[in-house]
């Protein structure tokens, strides 16, 4: 099943930029998903199973490495159907 979510990041510091770029370029990197960005947000489509093991292993390794931090997530299933 095809799933798109949007998700955004709110780090809780003023170097806000920083740990947004870095997820992006990581999400950026798998290549079995769709990524879109725009200046509020990024877009990832992709197989339910793909897109949750990316947004485990990236959200899991941006926790590790900014202090605090806010993920706000949309998700709808079967994007690609009218």
């Amino acid at each position: 099943m095809q799933v798109a979510i949007d998700i955004s990041l709110y780090p809780l510091d003023a170097d806000f930029i920083p740990p947004i770029q870095d997820l992006i370029d990581r999400l950026n990197t798998y290549e079995n998903l769709e990524i879109w960005t725009n200046a509020m947000s990024t877009q990832i489509v992709g197989e339910f199973e793909d897109v949750w093991d990316a947004l485990r292993r990236e959200i899991g390794a941006t926790f590790e490495t900014i202090p605090k931090g806010v993920f706000v997530m949309k998700m709808f299933n079967n994007p690609g159907k009218t």
